[in-house]
């Protein structure tokens, strides 16, 4: 028996396949950062020790799995490679765990972690699986029949896996701090194909998805007839989004989703698609309806009249669908953005693209640009995209106060940075007005 040690077990990929190792028995460990992270409480939970960094926490016998965020100059990895421990990075380890099951990758520019957590939830009721959400949850089950997984572009690093299937969301450039052009993105999801080993489920609404060869099976999915598996009769209602699903232009049956809008309909339709053709009834299949999300995907809390949302929503087409999804969702109320750009890169290419989705909201506020562990500055400011929108304010983080004007509406703060300290700022407000309101009441 080794012990599994991480290294940034706190990343949401890492963390969730931390639990994914504990749950299937083995001893695991990590190390990261003082700082606190949304996904350290499910680690503590289980037990699962969690150290400074700290070379005296590399030992001979010690299996070493790195994050993809750490250069090998890091104190650790340089302690680990010196003793010549086992060592993979994450991608690594994830392409050889995944080999045990029929493993089923999703992967796409963007709703990669609401349909994994959305396929996970449904395969998940009806047989044990393992698996892995970016949203760093994870589960393992010694007896998986399926391990369903989030594979990110990035880096090319879903080139470690050679999955049984492929839902493939859309084809769409970012992340052009690695990427020179949409050419360049569309090559690494094409290899990625080239290695899926029994069928893949596209979305064949997306013109660079429609483009993909494979020497497997391609099932597509969405709006148009042309899909083999195609959503009808859209349907909000007060509880979700209702709809109609044909397979080859037949009638196959009717499903409810608890979310709003169109790409959520789609994301919901590529779950049905792999479930339908790897034999699920129907009835199994409709518990997609009990799906209670992922994280920081359109989380949202009441507080007082106000909505507060928190969503991931790093790039301008994942903006525009959260705004979208909230105008279905609160059609009476106004929406307001709190929106932090991740990366100067994403920013700078962006540029025009975040101030067009941005201004879909009634009221648009603005963060400091949260720069990544790969770039240390940029030129440009949160001033160039200010600019660029109608009556936009920059927010500061000692100045929350000012959202409280935005009575019976629902505020999005959206981001991939450390968006969560301005909505976490403009709550603790709320909560000290409130204790103030009820001292006076109390006098």
């Amino acid at each position: 028996m080794t012990t599994y040690h991480f290294i940034g077990i706190k990343g949401t990929g890492m963390s969730a396949l931390a639990h994914i190792l504990h749950d299937s028995g083995e001893k695991v460990q990590g190390s990261d950062v003082d700082k606190r992270f949304f996904t350290q409480e499910a680690l503590e939970d289980k037990n699962i020790p969690i150290f400074p960094f700290s070379e005296d926490n590399i030992k001979d016998e010690y299996t070493i799995i790195a994050g993809n965020a750490f250069s090998d100059e890091h104190i650790e990895i340089k302690e680990a490679k010196r003793r010549g421990n086992t060592f993979y990075r994450y991608h690594e380890f994830l392409g050889e765990w995944l080999k045990q099951y029929t493993s089923i990758a999703v992967t796409g520019a963007h709703g990669k972690t609401s349909t994994t957590g959305l396929l996970a939830h449904v395969l998940d009721e009806a047989y044990p699986i393992s698996y892995l959400i970016g949203d760093g949850t994870g589960k393992g089950h010694v007896d998986s029949k399926y391990f369903v997984f989030e594979a990110c572009e990035y880096r090319r690093h879903f080139l470690r896996y050679e999955p049984n299937y492929a839902i493939m969301t859309n084809i769409d450039f970012d992340h052009p701090d690695y990427f020179t052009s949409i050419d360049d993105v569309f090559d690494a999801f094409q290899t990625m194909a080239d290695q899926v080993k029994k069928g893949i489920i596209a979305c064949g609404d997306d013109e660079q998805l429609q483009q993909i060869q494979a020497k497997v099976p391609v099932m597509y999915y969405g709006f148009a007839d042309t899909n083999d598996f195609q959503a009808q009769n859209v349907n909000e209602t007060a509880n979700g989004t209702e709809f109609d699903v044909f397979v080859r232009n037949t009638f196959y049956d009717t499903f409810t989703i608890p979310t709003f809008g169109n790409h959520n309909v789609l994301n919901a339709l590529s779950v049905i698609a792999i479930c339908h053709y790897e034999g699920m009834r129907a009835e199994d299949i409709k518990k997609i309806s009990t799906f209670k999300g992922v994280k920081r995907r359109f989380t949202e809390k009441k507080i007082g009249d106000q909505i507060i949302i928190d969503d991931y929503a790093h790039h301008p087409k994942e903006i525009t669908a959260t705004i979208d999804s909230a105008r279905k969702k609160y059609p009476n109320k106004s929406i307001v953005a709190i929106f932090q750009p991740h990366t100067y890169t994403r920013t700078k290419t962006f540029l025009q693209e975040f101030a067009d989705s941005l201004s879909l909201a009634d009221h648009v506020y603005l963060c400091d640009i949260f720069g990544s562990a790969r770039e240390e500055s940029g030129k440009l400011t949160i001033n160039d995209l200010q600019k660029l929108i109608n009556d936009s304010s920059i927010l500061e983080l000692s100045h929350t106060d000012s959202l409280l004007d935005f009575r019976d509406s629902v505020l999005i703060f959206m981001g991939a940075g450390d968006i969560q300290k301005f909505q976490q700022a403009y709550e603790e407000k709320i909560n000290t007005l409130n204790n103030d309101n009820e001292l006076k009441n109390a006098r």
